[in-house]
């Protein structure tokens, strides 16, 4: 069984190299509305999954959204869960390990793999893939369901990169979503994880944290 940890959060090192600025903005935006106990409260139900490194780092496997709001919105430790101790193993074997177990994902913003070299030792260099973003806002609003299949999101995300375009503003994202949800439903997205069919949510926009 894991066991929860309390980590200052500057200490978090990703497994991926991309994120979806526009989830992590909105998610450290609702992270600053809440009054310190508060977000103390809700990072404690929500503890990220992470595992031991070489040389005591901590390396997360999920949720690097919101660890990239919590650093961005100043909140100096978080709660994780640590589900293996890889401390002892060689960083020659560390990232093959990881990927073995689908705890690393090296793949760049463009969806094209990549080597483990270009997954940052940071999360405030962690790259901006705005299709990350379309993913889970169409998961939010009901356009799929979520799924236990390590990475999906990126899988959808894969999906609609060719399918839909992402314009600069806020409205335009919104949009893209609108036709993300359309898309999700239709026959070419039946082999994705969460599939759910034409029968739906009701598609509005997700208030998120």
């Amino acid at each position: 069984m894991s066991k929860l940890h309390e980590v200052e959060i500057r200490r978090l090192r990703p497994t991926q190299v991309t994120v979806g600025l526009i989830e992590v903005r909105d998610k450290r935006a609702r992270l600053e509305a809440l009054k310190k106990h508060e977000r103390r409260a809700f990072l404690s139900d929500h503890p990220i999954p992470a595992v031991w490194g070489p040389d005591g780092k901590l390396y997360i496997t999920d949720h690097h959204h919101l660890g990239r709001a919590a650093e961005e919105a100043g909140i100096d430790t978080g709660f994780f869960s640590v589900e293996e101790d890889f401390s002892k193993v060689p960083i020659a074997q560390f990232w093959p390990r990881m990927a073995a177990a689908k705890w690393a994902h090296p793949i760049d913003q463009n969806g094209r793999p990549c080597g483990f070299e270009r997954i940052p030792d940071h999360l405030e260099k962690l790259i901006d893939d705005p299709y990350r973003s379309l993913a889970g806002y169409v998961r939010d609003a009901g356009g799929y369901e979520k799924s236990p299949t390590a990475f999906c999101e990126f899988q959808w995300a894969d999906f609609f990169r060719p399918r839909v375009r992402i314009g600069p503003t806020r409205a335009d994202f919104d949009s893209a979503v609108a036709v993300g949800l359309k898309l999700a439903a239709s026959p070419a997205a039946a082999q994705l994880p969460g599939y759910k069919g034409p029968s739906r949510g009701s598609g509005a926009l997700p208030d998120r944290i």
